[in-house]
């Protein structure tokens, strides 16, 4: 199975796809470093980031997806891509948590709140309707604790894998 873990920076998506890997014995790739790997995007000094293209992300993640079954991979832009993942699991946190969390990381206050207004206006959930049927979407409030979401996204494979 190959499933992506998305959703706003600081829901926990790193912490989640790791535990969620070691229990499913599933390969797990973060998204830029993915990138890096496959030689995708340009570091942009001015932002700090590296800038990955769409487009040629989205085929490369296909490839990955065509040659391996058990993989994982985690990251915030992918809710903007239409890919042959098999479940897509949106993480999910209140806005207010997010806000701290992401002071806590020391993000500049316009990119605390940027992520905070994405998280408010479901903008990863929209992205996601638009490029996956429903059935393949896993909305998870994030718990208090990695087990606790663990076991939240475990049921909802579960539920949904019934489903299809």
């Amino acid at each position: 199975m190959c499933i992506i873990i998305t959703g706003s920076p600081g829901v926990g998506k790193t912490s989640v796809a790791k535990a969620l890997g070691k229990k499913l014995g599933y390969l797990v790739l973060n998204e830029k470093q993915f990138a890096l790997e496959e030689k995708i995007g340009k570091w942009d000094p001015e932002e700090d980031e590296l800038v990955i293209p769409l487009m040629p992300y989205a085929k490369a993640l296909n490839r990955l997806f065509s040659e391996k079954k058990n993989v994982i991979i985690e990251g915030h832009l992918l809710c903007e891509l239409k890919t042959k993942a098999d479940f897509v699991v949106l993480l999910r946190v209140h806005p207010e948590l997010l806000e701290t969390r992401l002071h806590l990381r020391n993000y500049s206050e316009e990119k605390v709140q940027d992520n905070v207004f994405c998280e408010g206006i479901d903008y990863c959930k929209k992205h996601l309707l638009k490029n996956y049927p429903k059935k393949r979407i896993i909305e998870v409030e994030s718990g208090k604790t990695i087990k606790e979401t663990l076991n939240r996204i475990i049921k909802g494979l579960k539920e949904k894998e019934a489903k299809i």
